[in-house]
């Protein structure tokens, strides 16, 4: 047994989110228009004879064991499924961390969908988000992917049209805050601002890209008063984006641009001034299945007859 699927993990953004109320267990409950983006972290995810799980990360000092959620991902899925085998997981990192991008989750996610390929489980989509919500508010998303209005904790998915291709620029500088501080924050406003997610739902429906801009909005926005937002804001108004909003409870910002030309220009200008300035589009897709270069080589060797 060894078997080996690579695949990648789309981030996420909100294009609005609004925080509607406070559980009795604390949790808070949500209206949120969710998008795939094409930022994403790369996981190989191997099965193979054994026991125990595997963790490595390109990043320096991420935690590698009970602290990361694909790793909580890949225990989820032994023990749901029962079946005894080591699971080796490589994590290439490429979203950025406390971003608001659901980074963690979508590592979550793509664990998720590959184990439920690599073990055989015959899982459905919707209970893979079943084992999902239980790890995180995000991963069902991150999971079905597209663009969707979230309700509930997250976990009330209804999938919407999916957008065209829209040009982004997403920022972050290197403030960030939690995301229990960052609730802790609304809870303490008297009137927080609340967008208008019927609007955005409209706007998605009917594909109208001037309505989409000028309803995306964001509660946390008015609770979390951080520097780097307001002039990654700045920043991307400046060069010509048609909104400019934070994704989450923060820190990074994300501008829907005209074209891409202008959107790629702003990349570049400002991959100085940030953390983290990356161009990029929205996708329909949670996840994308790579093929590596050998294989690619393989094939085309069988077609052509050479070696």
């Amino acid at each position: 047994m060894n078997r080996k699927i690579r695949l990648r993990c789309h981030a996420k953004i909100n294009l609005s989110l609004d925080v509607t109320g406070r559980r009795e267990d604390g949790y808070h409950t949500l209206e949120s228009i969710f998008q795939s983006v094409t930022v994403y972290d790369i996981l190989t995810v191997s099965v193979q004879s054994g026991n125990g799980i595997v963790l490595r990360c390109n990043v320096a000092g991420l935690p590698c064991d009970e602290r990361n959620l694909a790793y909580r991902a890949a225990q989820a899925m032994l023990e749901e499924s029962g079946i005894a085998c080591k699971i080796v997981i490589d994590l290439q990192k490429h979203i950025p961390s406390g971003a608001g991008m659901g980074g963690g989750s979508a590592d979550a996610a793509g664990v998720l969908f590959a184990l439920n390929k690599l073990m055989n489980c015959g899982y459905s989509n919707e209970k893979l988000r079943e084992i999902g919500i239980k790890l995180g508010a995000d991963v069902p998303f991150l999971l079905m992917g597209g663009t969707a209005l979230a309700e509930g904790i997250g976990e009330v998915l209804t999938a919407l049209p999916p957008l065209p291709e829209l040009p982004l620029v997403i920022l972050k500088g290197r403030q960030g805050i939690s995301t229990p501080k960052a609730y802790a924050a609304i809870d303490a406003l008297e009137a927080p601002f609340h967008p208008d997610t019927v609007q955005m739902r409209k706007a998605v429906e009917t594909q109208d890209v001037a309505l989409l801009a000028q309803h995306c909005g964001n509660t946390f926005e008015g609770a979390v008063a951080l520097a780097d937002v307001e002039r990654a804001k700045a920043a991307l108004l400046e060069d010509g984006a048609l909104c400019a909003v934070m994704t989450g409870s923060g820190s990074a910002v994300f501008g829907i641009f005209p074209d891409k030309v202008s959107a790629q220009a702003c990349a570049e200008k400002r991959r100085t001034d940030f953390v983290f300035a990356q161009f990029c589009t929205t996708t329909a897709k949670p996840q994308l299945v790579l093929r590596t270069r050998r294989k690619h080589r393989r094939k085309r060797q069988q077609r052509t007859g050479t070696e």
